[in-house]
């Protein structure tokens, strides 16, 4: 998840994982990690943005307005939004972004915002889902939880962690471009025949229609947080022929 040179803006150190450059098409992955302090304010003006908090906690303001987010929470960042970090503890908060459709440029750095201007008000909808939260969907032996969707404000794109036992799962496809991340558990991540090893911490890509699937090669759960766009149901899959 720190593979690389990270891009550093004051507070913010940030690693691209997935993108453009790995040959995505439309979505990202990036690991957010802000120092404590106050960050600068970050702007992407024509993307949907997800967060999900792996560590920390702190108070994140979107467009001024105030938040607290924990971890294990999902955060949705509207196209236009500007986010700031005020992180008050002294290990760091790691936020695990994706946007979609990802910028051909790199998110604007502007002043950081604390304070709502007077004639922009607050979005519909609280932007910040714990996880604890949401309603836990059985699909066979395996459960996820939607974090952003709809119902949060987002019609662009969906995040979710999902939980997967022992054992392997058949090949299959989406018809979506999708990331992976990795949050516990240990596996194997295979595409068509070929294979590679999976633990905390991986950041995967999968592109449309490519088939794949996920070995717990462990004893217990093997978890991840999972983006995909379009839209959609987590469940939606479609066997290998």
């Amino acid at each position: 998840m720190r593979d690389g040179a990270p891009d550093v803006r004051g507070t913010l150190r940030a690693w691209r994982q997935v993108g453009r450059a790995v040959g995505a098409q439309a979505i990202s992955l990036r690991v957010l990690e802000f120092s404590q302090g106050l960050s600068p304010g970050l702007r992407n003006p024509g993307c949907d943005e997800v967060l999900y908090v792996l560590e920390g906690d702190a108070e994140v303001f979107i467009n001024g307005h105030s938040h607290r987010a924990e971890s294990e929470s999902g955060i949705y960042l509207r196209p236009g939004e500007t986010l700031t970090i005020n992180n008050p503890n002294p290990r760091p908060l790691v936020l695990i972004s994706s946007q979609c459709p990802e910028p051909a440029e790199e998110p604007e750095t502007v002043a950081a915002r604390t304070s709502p201007l007077a004639q922009v008000p607050p979005p519909a909808g609280e932007p910040i889902v714990r996880l604890s939260d949401r309603k836990s969907v059985s699909t066979s032996d395996r459960w996820y939880r939607v974090l952003v969707d709809e119902e949060v404000g987002s019609r662009q794109v969906t995040q979710f962690v999902g939980s997967i036992p022992p054992g392997r799962a058949p090949d299959h496809f989406h018809t979506y471009e999708e990331v992976l991340f990795i949050l516990c558990g240990a596996g194997r991540m295979w595409a068509g025949a070929t294979s590679t090893e999976i633990g905390a911490g991986s950041c995967i890509y999968l592109p449309k229609r490519q088939v794949h699937c996920l070995e717990n090669t462990g004893d217990g759960d093997l978890r991840l947080l999972g983006v995909f766009y379009p839209a959609g149901s987590p469940s939606v899959r479609y066997e290998k022929e």
